[in-house]
């Protein structure tokens, strides 16, 4: 069994990537028939990273950019529209004429134009958090929290492409605390807990800042005899992983707009005066700008579904019609996975197994899927997953 880790040389297209990476276990085959054992590993090898490529999110065409040179035990040269990171060869087999590896790939995202746009993903919307609850004294806005995100909500699910939203808004959560103390692992562990329960691919958390007055100007009588009222808005946003905990994007939001409402009057945060006076209307347009940032960032990528049910040649996935699929979609089953690697550091990754299936059935939620052949399953259970394949 081999144990090295081979550094890649790359040469990138396209600059738009997540920042973001994920280990992959795929095995790749080649006959040594006619040609030497060196350049049957390497088409072997090449086979393994393609699958790698395929369920990271990448499509048929960049694969073919993307495994395009010379490998070999001591380096490979590869011209990429991605980011393959590093490889790790496993293990190699030989048996008559057959060649068989196994590599882990550490891959980032590829180009932003992929064939995961055609899935909605799943978005767990939590409810935000107000940083400081005295700046909300004004018009006692203290519910703009919950507001704000209902708000987000609803834009997401008449605007998005690439999201099916689902929320929770009457409970917060630990998140801003944990965030805070830098407890990252605790963080990794709450974003996971809610996606389980939820069902949610990614989760979305946030703290609201500011809404404050300027200071000067509410310390003046005659400020509030003006009846406009400069008030600021600023708000952060975080968006997980819900599968491994990580974070996939976050952004900072700020503006200000005149408060139109008397000193003392009790705002109802949830109402249309509210949401059609100037301040509302520029949370509003911030809340424009959030959605056309989570779709950029998770348009491409792959739609995970954890399976839920599997009996005979068939699974049952947590993805159905609403998150885009059709009759005749095809998906690779993967086991999430934990290993170390050559340095001691622990990862979670994706091992490919040998089992493709087609959508046969859709209901809302969720969709049945059996293998062609009729092939029955190994070793896939509950809670392993589903992801889109491109033949």
């Amino acid at each position: 069994m081999h144990k090295l880790i081979i550094q890649l040389s790359l040469f990138s297209f396209l600059c738009s990537f997540s920042a973001n990476s994920q280990w992959y276990e795929t095995q790749g085959h080649a006959r040594t028939n006619d040609t030497s054992v060196e350049l049957a590993r390497t088409k072997a090898m090449e086979n393994a990273l393609k699958k790698a490529l395929l369920v990271s999110g990448a499509s048929v065409s960049s694969v073919q950019q993307v495994v395009n040179g010379l490998l070999t035990q001591d380096q490979i040269s590869i011209r990429a529209s991605g980011s393959v990171n590093s490889i790790e060869l496993v293990d190699e087999v030989h048996s008559d004429n057959l060649i068989t590896v196994t590599i882990r790939a550490d891959i980032f995202p590829q180009e932003r134009k992929c064939f995961a746009v055609n899935f909605k993903k799943s978005l767990l919307l939590t409810r935000s958090h107000l940083i400081n609850r005295e700046q909300a004294n004004v018009g006692e806005i203290y519910l703009i929290d919950k507001a704000v995100i209902r708000k987000l909500g609803q834009q997401l699910n008449l605007q998005s492409a690439f999201t099916k939203t689902s929320s929770i808004l009457n409970n917060k959560t630990e998140f801003s605390r944990l965030n805070n103390s830098l407890a990252s692992n605790k963080v990794s562990q709450l974003t996971q807990s809610l996606s389980e329960s939820t069902d949610s691919q990614y989760i979305m958390f946030s703290e609201i800042t500011n809404t404050s007055f300027d200071k000067q100007a509410t310390n003046s009588w005659l400020f509030w005899q003006q009846g406009i009222y400069p008030r600021n808005f600023a708000i952060n946003f975080y968006l997980y992983n819900g599968l491994n905990g990580e974070l996939v994007w976050q952004d900072s939001y700020q503006n200000t707009a005149p408060w139109t409402f008397t000193k003392r009057i009790k705002v109802d945060v949830g109402g249309s005066a509210f949401w059609h006076s100037e301040y509302g209307l520029m949370i509003d347009n911030i809340l424009d700008k959030v959605i056309k940032d989570i779709d950029e960032n998770i348009m491409c990528e792959p739609s995970r579904g954890k399976i839920i049910q599997v009996q005979g040649n068939q699974v049952t996935i947590n993805l159905g019609r609403e998150h885009g699929l059709k009759m005749g979609d095809e998906f690779s089953l993967l086991h999430l996975t934990h290993f170390t690697n050559n340095s001691g550091k622990s990862y979670a990754g994706f091992n490919l197994s040998p089992y493709k299936v087609k959508v046969t059935k859709l209901t809302r939620q969720t969709a049945t899927a059996a293998t062609p052949d009729g092939r029955l399953f190994g070793n896939i259970q509950v809670d392993d997953l589903a992801v889109r394949y491109e033949n």
